[in-house]
């Protein structure tokens, strides 16, 4: 009797206690967040992959099924996912999730963005009116996001709010340490020249200038023309090129055999399931990447 007690009291401890919530994150990095906030206090999945452009993904039916059994979702917003979220959440037909309801959280809507007001013109290429809303490559940002999602998990699960708010808390502090030498490690950097605006929140924090873009316009692939333009106004410049896995090469190559400036490509989203101090470590490679160009 007492080995039967002492087994089954090993296996419980063993065995995670079930999660109290099923949360939705549309990219890695907002699951970045999830995790920083809540750890394993909740069940976690991920829609995007984080080798795709999330611009660029199409609703499928293993998305929709996530989100039928979702209670939150944590989404980027500002019109990133706006070609796919809207048909996943139709396909999933669960109110509890929907904009503007207690389960939907939208991160974008946490602070305020760099770059909005533009005309939603498309001749102007893939823009967002509302801002550029690649908030996940501004650390600082993310930790007032992660404070924000704390109070919303903890308005859904009260009995772990305290842990979430804990979470937010030692995420933020872990944020604050890393920016001071962020900015030191960029001083001197000449200037930056990213494949499209993803970015510029980084540029913006470190305050290194952005030259321009292999982008003609957003969500445009580079011309012949404008990789000549661009080579002939920076020749002579220092500075560097940036792009992500998912971006073509042939442009950065041009560039960089004509500039004679470095290339550095890097993942712009973490690992799925990524831990904070993880995708702090990748903001770690792009600040190394955007120092480079001195």
């Amino acid at each position: 009797m007492k080995k039967t007690l002492l087994a089954a009291t090993l296996l419980a401890a063993t065995v995670p206690a079930t999660a109290a919530l099923n949360v939705v994150a549309t990219t890695s990095s907002m699951g970045v967040l999830v995790k920083a906030v809540a750890g394993d206090a909740v069940k976690l999945t991920v829609l995007a992959p984080p080798d795709r452009d999330a611009h660029m993904l199409q609703a499928r039916p293993s998305m929709m099924v996530a989100l039928r059994n979702a209670n939150l979702l944590v989404s980027v917003g500002a019109e990133l996912e706006v070609g796919w979220l809207p048909a996943a959440l139709r396909g999933a037909s669960n109110g509890k999730i929907l904009p503007g309801s207690p389960g939907y959280f939208e991160a974008a809507a946490q602070v305020d963005l760099i770059e909005g007001g533009n005309a939603a013109d498309r001749s102007q290429g893939d823009v967002h009116p509302m801002g550029n809303p690649h908030v996940y490559m501004d650390p600082p940002r993310m930790a007032r996001i992660a404070e924000a999602l704390a109070g919303r998990l903890g308005s859904l699960d009260a009995a772990n709010a305290s842990r979430y708010s804990d979470g937010a808390a030692a995420f933020r502090k872990a944020v604050e340490a890393r920016v001071p030498g962020w900015k030191q490690k960029a001083i001197g950097a000449k200037g930056v020249l990213p494949f499209h605006k993803d970015v510029n929140y980084l540029t913006t924090l470190l305050g290194v200038p952005v030259l321009g873009y292999i982008e003609p316009l957003p969500g445009i692939p580079p011309s012949a023309a404008h990789l000549k333009e661009l080579t002939d106004r920076l020749k002579g410049q220092r500075g560097v090129i940036l792009y992500t896995d998912y971006q073509p090469g042939q442009g950065p190559d041009f560039l960089s055999r004509n500039l004679g400036w470095p290339k550095v490509r890097l993942p712009l989203e973490p690992a799925v399931g990524a831990s904070g101090e993880e995708y702090l470590k990748l903001i770690d490679r792009w600040v190394d990447g955007v120092a480079s160009g001195k």
